[in-house]
């Protein structure tokens, strides 16, 4: 596997204060890879050695298998969590600017920038100040000049911040066509709803160590706790066949769907067990459903944070 970034043992201090501490990770090329961590976790500090903001204490980082350096900073687009726009500038003069810094000529970033401010509807912008701008408004212009110069590492630090649905989905969806037309993107983000949407791999990193990092579906899958969603059809008595299966089964919670005459409940099974209780509900009732619930992303996040807090 091809990868666009690779860190190992990448350590950075502050003082006393450890913000990384030994983390390694490999970013497979042409994919959206989730790094993810509680506040003050470590992220931003791992984000601004990449952009050479700062650099590492120790510890090695790749780029397109050669050794960060100066030079590559023209080939990494990053938008920050804290936006860096000039208020009183006027929308089409800044982003000119900032495309001439990224090495493009005036014309090229002219051409560049019709397209994209075409593409989100963004032409009448083009001579408001920043200022006049609603936070989402200004937020599609840092984006727009995040990508102009078609880096082939993007990195977004909670893109989505300050958007309507409707213009989160748009960008959301400018992402992953980035991603499909090859460019591998950083994404790191609190929504764990937007992670189950966009990532293919992730890294949890928590008080500057990585803890947790992989294939996003392996690693739900190494968190399955054998627990199915069953619905079966009521007949008879609800209560005695709910006393039957205890003492069979461990059943962790049930309800009933009146509406749809139809008992729910979540059982807990050794991997053998799953024959075993579908041949007894097949005796007594129609089985509506029998699902493995597959833990979310937060559900992740959540038991492997408070497990490495806990000692485990």
């Amino acid at each position: 596997m091809d990868h666009i970034l690779v860190a190992k043992n990448v350590t950075k201090t502050y003082g006393d204060y450890t913000a990384l501490s030994n983390i390694s990770l490999q970013i497979p090329a042409n994919c959206i890879y989730g790094l993810l961590g509680p506040n003050g976790a470590g992220k931003t500090s791992f984000i601004r050695i990449i952009n050479q903001i700062t650099q590492q204490d120790s510890g090695d980082i790749w780029l397109n298998g050669e050794p960060l350096a100066p030079k590559h900073i023209a080939t990494i687009g990053y938008l920050p969590e804290e936006r860096g726009l000039y208020k009183s500038m006027k929308v089409g003069e800044q982003a000119l600017y900032l495309a001439q810094l990224k090495g493009l000529s005036k014309n090229e970033a002219k051409t560049r920038l019709k397209y994209w401010f075409d593409r989100l509807n963004i032409g009448d912008w083009w001579d408001k100040k920043i200022q006049e701008l609603s936070k989402g408004m200004a937020q599609k212009i840092q984006f727009v000049v995040t990508v102009l110069h078609q880096p082939k590492l993007l990195i977004f630090d909670e893109p989505f911040s300050g958007f309507d649905p409707i213009n989160a989905n748009i960008i959301k969806d400018e992402i992953i066509r980035l991603k499909e037309n090859g460019t591998s993107i950083i994404f790191s983000t609190h929504r764990m709803e937007s992670v189950e949407e966009l990532c293919e791999y992730i890294a949890l990193i928590h008080k500057s160590e990585k803890i947790l990092d992989g294939k996003l579906s392996d690693i739900k899958k190494a968190y399955k706790n054998n627990i199915f969603n069953v619905g079966i059809q009521v007949n008879g008595e609800v209560e005695t066949l709910m006393q039957s299966l205890k003492q069979q089964f461990n059943i962790l919670s049930s309800d009933i769907d009146i509406l749809e005459n139809q008992l729910n409940f979540m059982v807990q099974l050794p991997s053998s067990s799953t024959g075993h209780i579908l041949a007894e509900l097949s005796k007594v009732s129609n089985i509506n459903k029998f699902e493995e619930t597959i833990p979310s992303a937060n559900d992740i996040f959540i038991q492997t944070v408070n497990n490495k807090d806990n000692g485990q």
